[in-house]
Order: structure tokens, then C-alpha cells, then sequence
């Protein structure tokens, strides 16, 4: 059974169009990247996926019992606010100590616990947003444009643990985002999104549709980059210090 389907929805505003006729359906454990420029509607669709928000016309299914993760785009905390990364993740109760090391181990930063929030890197910010996302298990974990503000190594290191989540968890994942560089190989299916759905598909057969190329070029600048799977560590280095190297594994849709 699909963890969420979308039959035929549409969203207003007003006049204001957002969402026409939108179908499409998220299966267990699949990685499903939904790209398209600012006010396509990627935002839109998330409120609908989550149950923010109902949609103006068709219909939204879940399945029963479906926990979701949410990962969002920015948290604003007061950096007066003397709050440790364990004690965040705890909130508002509930939350045993445990459970929240299991989620930073997760995320992929196991030794943050009692490190101050306001004391946190950009990246390492994020990185808890996962874990708080992770904490109770989700069937399906949703990203909404979550390497906003990271620079280009940072948002690459980003998503590979979220492969490394998928693969430790078997949670399907949802990644809404504007940056296309941030689209792995990894992805099972891209949706190209435009108010309605463009084109679908593989990220290598969404990079070589007309409707993709309309929207963002043909040249490096609406390049879809294809990060590889596995790294070694030579690779891994090298993107730590935003200097990876071409290699067969890494391609750019030209």
C-alpha cells in the first residue's frame, strides 16, 4: 500500500492558482526528490503531504497509522536561550535519553548532546533538525528545502546521510528543494514541479525532458548533479574541503 497518495489536487489562494491537478502516489522506502523554481507550488504540496493543509478540489490519502518525520527549511531559537542539543530533542517531554542518542547516532552526530544549540554550526543545526525528525521512527521522513543557508559541500555531506537514514531505517524520504545540486543518483524518482507536475521520472530522464530543460537550461547553471552513492575516503576528504573531484561516478546533466 502507497504510504500517501495525491488523486488529481488542486490548492487556491483567492484567485491565485498554486497546485493544478497534481496525482502521485509515495511508495515504502523510496527516496522521491520534488524540484521547480520559487512559487512552483513545492511548499504547497508539502502542507498537503503533511496534513497542514487540504486541498481545494481532490483528494489526499494516507495510510493508517503513517508516521512522518518533518524536517524543515529553518528553526529561529534565541541565541540568549541556554537550551543543550539533548535537552531540545526532549521537548516537550516524553522523550527518554536514549531515544535521543539513537537519533543524533542517526543524523550522523552522535556527540552533540550537551553541546549548546546557539553554539551549533549551520550544518550541525540541521543535522539535529534530523534527529529530532527521527526520534519516533517515521515511515516517511520529509525535507523541506533542509540545506537552505549550507554551502554546497555542506548540503552534499547533508544528503548523503540522509542515503546512510534510508538505508539504516528503510523510511521513505520526500526532499523538497529549489537547488539542484542537491539531487542525488540516489533519488528512485524526481518530480518536476510547476504549478502541475512537468515531467517524472529518474533523475537522469527528468534532467533530459524538454519540460526540465524549459525551466532551467540546458548549461552548468541548471546542471542536475548526480552524487554518487558510495564514497571513498579520498572522495569524502576532498568534499569536506568543497574541492571533490570528477570522477565516473559523479555526472552533470548538460
Amino acid at each position: 500500500m502507497s504510504l500517501i497518495t495525491a488523486d488529481n489536487v488542486s490548492v487556491s489562494y483567492g484567485a491565485n492558482t498554486a497546485l493544478r491537478n497534481v496525482s502521485l502516489a509515495i511508495e515504502p522506502g523510496e527516496i522521491l526528490t520534488i524540484v521547480g523554481p520559487n512559487g512552483s507550488g513545492k511548499t504547497s504540496l508539502l502542507r498537503l503531504l503533511i496534513g497542514a493543509a487540504s486541498p481545494s478540489t481532490g483528494r489526499i490519502t494516507r495510510k493508517p497509522g503513517l508516521r512522518i518525520g518533518y524536517v524543515p527549511q529553518k528553526l529561529h531559537i534565541d541565541p540568549t536561550l541556554p537550551i543543550t542539543v539533548e535537552r531540545f530533542l526532549r521537548l516537550p517531554g516524553g522523550i527518554e535519553r536514549s531515544a535521543c542518542a539513537a537519533a543524533l547516532r542517526r543524523a550522523g552526530v552522535p556527540g552533540l548532546s550537551n553541546r549548546q544549540m546557539s553554539a551549533l554550526s549551520g550544518g550541525q543545526f540541521q543535522r539535529v533538525l534530523l534527529a529530532r525528525a527521527l526520534i519516533n521512527t517515521p515511515d516517511l521522513l520529509l525535507l523541506d528545502e533542509a540545506t537552505q543557508g549550507l554551502d554546497q559541500p555542506g548540503s552534499a555531506a547533508f544528503y548523503l546521510q540522509i542515503e546512510e537514514v534510508r538505508r539504516n531505517t528503510g523510511c521513505a524520504i520526500v526532499m523538497i528543494s529549489h537547488e539542484l545540486h542537491v539531487v542525488m543518483a540516489a533519488s528512485d524518482r524526481v518530480i518536476c514541479l510547476n504549478g502541475h507536475v512537468c515531467c517524472e521520472g529518474t533523475p537522469e530522464n527528468v534532467s533530459a525532458a524538454p519540460e526540465y530543460r524549459a525551466l532551467f537550461g540546458t548549461g552548468t547553471g541548471g546542471a542536475l548533479a548526480l552524487y554518487r552513492h558510495e564514497h571513498d575516503h579520498t572522495h569524502d576528504e576532498a568534499c569536506a574541503h568543497g574541492d571533490a573531484p570528477q570522477d565516473s561516478k559523479t555526472a552533470a546533466a548538460e
